[in-house]
């Protein structure tokens, strides 16, 4: 099983979920404040591979809720710099195994990554009950009003 660096923002309900997906699968799972690491540019744009830019930005954030910036008509760099004083832009989680980095939760791309099948009978229910919700992102349905700490409701 891997050992899975997971960047999060804490009291994040999708991401609890996240957690406890890739534990059933037997993962071990560290978790690191995204809102508090100390991001470089170059470590923060390993995390993005060949994603458009757009895709790099956490949809849910108060600033791009608000139409005060636009994922589609920002640049790379001026994204980053963006991203690195105001880490509620970046998508999440960042997730780390070796050497290789991606960014969000895709499940199909994680299980051919890291293989999402659960330890045991214990946690196959578990996983099922995970796998039927959403877990691309926060698990609340409603206008979000996100601060450095929990979701808001």
């Amino acid at each position: 099983m891997a050992r899975v660096i997971f960047y999060e923002k804490p009291g994040c309900q999708g991401g609890a979920k996240q957690k406890a997906l890739l534990t059933a699968a037997g993962h071990e799972v560290v978790a690191y404040n995204l809102l508090a690491e100390p991001w470089t540019v170059e470590k923060l744009r390993s995390f993005f591979g060949d994603r458009t830019v757009a895709e790099w930005f956490n949809k849910s954030a108060p600033r791009i809720k608000s139409g005060e910036v636009i994922p589609e008509k920002i640049d790379a760099d001026t994204a980053l710099v963006m991203m690195l004083q105001d880490p509620l832009l970046i998508r999440r989680p960042l997730l780390e195994v070796g050497d290789r980095r991606e960014v969000g939760f895709d499940v199909e791309k994680l299980d051919a990554w890291i293989g999402l099948k659960p330890v045991d009978e214990s946690q196959k229910a578990i996983m099922e009950e995970l796998l039927a919700q959403n877990l691309q992102g926060c698990s609340h349905n409603h206008e979000h009003h996100h601060s450095k700490g929990k979701c808001k409701h």
